[in-house]
């Protein structure tokens, strides 16, 4: 189905954005989130491509912002949670405690 991933962004965008998040203007397919959570602030960039959503998050603990968002969107579709991300568009990404390191082959 060649049109299947442009009609999940038709769907998917604008609940994006009335959920709170802001459209990058230079990259329609990214988008940001902010809030002051018990006094800590914290963010969630999301990259969409094709019918994948790519989630970066500055605290997954309860209560947080990202749980709020999966929470949201779980509610809404039928989405499947498959952790970190490994790969992306022949990216390799490999994470530590303090760092995260993309290289491509």
């Amino acid at each position: 189905m060649a049109q299947a991933g442009r009609r999940w962004q038709r769907s998917l965008f604008p609940w994006l954005l009335s959920w709170g998040f802001a459209q990058c203007s230079t990259d329609p397919c990214v988008f940001t989130a902010e809030r002051t959570i018990n006094g800590k602030p914290q963010r969630l960039i999301l990259g969409c491509y094709v019918d994948d959503l790519f989630t970066l998050y500055s605290d997954d603990g309860p209560g947080s912002l990202y749980e709020s968002f999966t929470s949201d969107l779980a509610a809404r579709w039928n989405v499947e949670d498959e952790g970190p991300v490994s790969d992306l568009l022949n990216v390799d990404i490999s994470r530590d405690a303090d760092h995260v390191l993309l290289q491509q082959h």
